[in-house]
Order: C-alpha cells, then structure tokens, then sequence
C-alpha cells in the first residue's frame, strides 16, 4: 500500500551488509526509515521511506543481524503500520 508522507526529510543512509538491501537511513524527527534495495543484480535498486517509524523500530532494524529478513518479517507485512512511499 503506497502512501505518501506528509514531509520527505532528506535521510543520510549507510551501507549495510545485507543481499537485499544496499542502505538504510532513519530520521528521528519524523519517524521515517529509509532503505535503498538491491535490484536483481545486486547493484544499488529503489529507495522507499516507510513512516511511523519509532526510535525503538529504528534500534531493532538497526541491531538485526540480518537486516533483509528484520524487513521480511517486522516491516514490510505491515504497511498499515508503516505506509511507505516510493522516493527514487
């Protein structure tokens, strides 16, 4: 479910080792996690912001040890919790 966030802050985001995910970014004042994908060819993909995102979601993600299956399994089933917008 596509939804558009009110504010798009411009999130700074970090590599992190993962399959599926090339970078992620939060910004605390508007509780928005950014994650820029993979594509299937593992060079840099699509960035989408996911709202609502709470500090304590931030630190969870954050810490997983695998970042793609925290994602599979807290963050994307749960687009009403967490509407996110398509950026790049």
């Amino acid at each position: 479910m596509e939804h558009e966030v009110k504010e798009r802050p411009v999130i700074t985001m970090d590599a992190v080792e993962s399959s599926q995910i090339a970078k992620i970014g939060y910004d605390a004042a508007t509780e928005t996690l950014a994650i820029q994908f993979k594509n299937w060819k593992g060079d840099m993909g699509q960035t989408y912001y996911y709202a609502n995102f709470t500090p304590a979601d931030w630190e969870a993600f954050k810490g997983a040890e695998s970042k793609g299956a925290h994602f599979g399994k807290f963050i994307k089933p749960l687009t009403e919790k967490y509407p996110y917008t398509k950026i790049a």
